[in-house]
């Protein structure tokens, strides 16, 4: 299938040799981090500026074929994949940071700016972005996304770090949403209605982030447990107990085997908690010190402070880069890359039932997160050839969530619906899954942006 001709002559007039049909481009957006896989695009657009991106959609809407928002790629439900063809719209090139205002601690950025290379504009400054997911994504599409990661537990997340956005709709109009106000109580919140909407409502063309000083000190640790249960108890020791944690992250036996073949680390094979703590000298002794008490109860090992910036860096690598080194767990495998979030209550029972449903399907599974907020995620290995093996991975996903709802929690805390998820929104949203669909017409009449994907079908 191609894009109709009167279509590709606008199309060309609006972008010129920026719009390309070539197999090797369109394959490159029809792949994502995780098993997920699509047809390709039809076409792959770069625009430039907010104008190009209504020209286009107004375009696209005319024309009624889909347009689907790309970042970097780096997501793991298939958000961007183009399941019913259409455009492909590359948002890389518009990568300018717009503006830093420090003394009102904001930012904006187009969205194709990564969130190292806003921060790298800002170490002038004293401030930073502190979202992080790990991968270097784009903050246009953390925003789509509502990502969170490591620091969520402190700094929260892109729900509540975006302070305002430009978006273009479905038939070319463009609108902002949000102020660079610190609070606004006019009319409905647009801008939390875009952040996590995955592109199904509008694209994002520009963002108002919220900043955050740089901690005075920081101190990192890494810290070993004789069973699952223990580790995460302590988890929710320290969060009753208010020492403001920066991060703390939770991997399993599974995974410390895969950092030590993958880092060269030497890390036991048991499950592990990483800390960090942000703040004064002072005050970042005594958190440490009084997490070092909670640990000890719960019989923690091998404390390995990380005391210069050059150790709490490979520390946090280590972590960031589980994804690969789980994979390499079992060469040739693919990831099914699945995250739940439960109230902290109930996240010792959630852990352990995930980890002995992995062991009972015969699967290999690390389980790893952000378990300072409840989150946490498995990384199911799977022979891409083989339909038994992804069948049992998607049961395990799909009971992870289930038990996830059944005590108060939601079938995603940061990855989103994308492809993968998308089953299971009734079971969360019940008639509210259907008020989702009625926004989505409202705004794209023609269902032309990213089709298939978190809303339902129309009749």
């Amino acid at each position: 299938m191609s894009l109709p001709d009167p279509l590709c002559d606008r199309l060309r007039g609006i972008l010129g040799t920026r719009l390309s049909q070539t197999a090797a481009d369109r394959d490159h957006h029809a792949q994502s981090e995780s098993f997920h896989r699509s047809p390709p695009p039809d076409a792959v657009a770069w625009p430039e500026t907010p104008e190009e991106v209504a020209a286009i959609l107004a375009a696209c809407n005319d024309a009624r074929v889909p347009v689907v928002a790309w970042g970097t790629g780096t997501s793991l439900e298939g958000h961007a994949l183009p399941v019913r063809g259409g455009l492909s719209l590359d948002l890389s090139r518009m990568d300018e940071v717009v503006g830093i205002r420090p003394e009102d601690r904001q930012a904006s950025v187009q969205p194709g700016v990564t969130r190292e290379a806003l921060n790298r504009e800002l170490r002038a400054t004293g401030l930073f972005f502190p979202v992080d997911p790990g991968a270097n994504a784009s903050l246009g599409g953390m925003a789509a996304t509502r990502a969170s990661g490591t620091t969520a537990v402190r700094y929260g997340t892109m729900r509540d770090n975006v302070l305002g956005l430009q978006v273009v709709l479905a038939d070319g109009r463009i609108i902002r949403t949000g102020t660079r106000a610190a609070k606004s109580s006019a009319g409905y919140d647009l801008t939390g209605l875009f952040v996590g909407s995955e592109g199904t409502l509008g694209v994002i063309t520009e963002l108002t982030l919220r900043l955050h000083g740089q901690p005075e000190e920081v101190a990192a640790a890494l810290c070993a447990f004789e069973t699952l249960d223990q580790a995460v108890e302590c988890v929710g020791a320290t969060m009753q107990s208010g020492i403001p944690m920066a991060r703390i992250e939770f991997v399993d036996a599974a995974s410390a085997r895969a950092f030590n073949r993958h880092s060269g680390s030497a890390l036991r094979e048991q499950p592990h908690l990483m800390i960090e703590f942000h703040g004064s000298p002072g005050a970042v002794q005594e958190d440490a010190a009084r997490f070092g008490d909670i640990a000890a109860e719960f019989g923690a090992q091998d404390f390995d402070w990380a005391t210069t910036a050059e150790d709490r860096a490979r520390l946090w690598r280590m972590r960031h880069g589980a994804y690969h080194a789980c994979l390499a767990l079992r060469p040739g495998a693919s990831g099914l890359v699945t995250d739940v979030c439960v109230p902290m209550s109930h996240l010792p029972a959630a852990v352990a039932a995930a980890t002995a449903d992995i062991a009972a399907e015969g699967l290999i599974g690390p389980i790893l997160g952000h378990v300072g907020d409840g989150n946490f995620h498995s990384l199911l290995l799977v022979d891409p050839a083989n339909a038994d093996e992804i069948a049992a991975a998607k049961r395990v996903a799909t009971r992870m969530a289930e038990r996830a709802l059944a005590v108060g929690g939601t079938i995603t805390g940061e990855h989103g619906i994308g492809i993968g998820k998308r089953g299971l929104m009734r079971a969360q949203h019940g008639d509210g899954w259907q008020v989702m669909g009625q926004v989505k017409a409202a705004l794209d009449p023609h269902d032309i942006l990213n089709p298939g994907k978190l809303v339902p079908d129309r009749n």
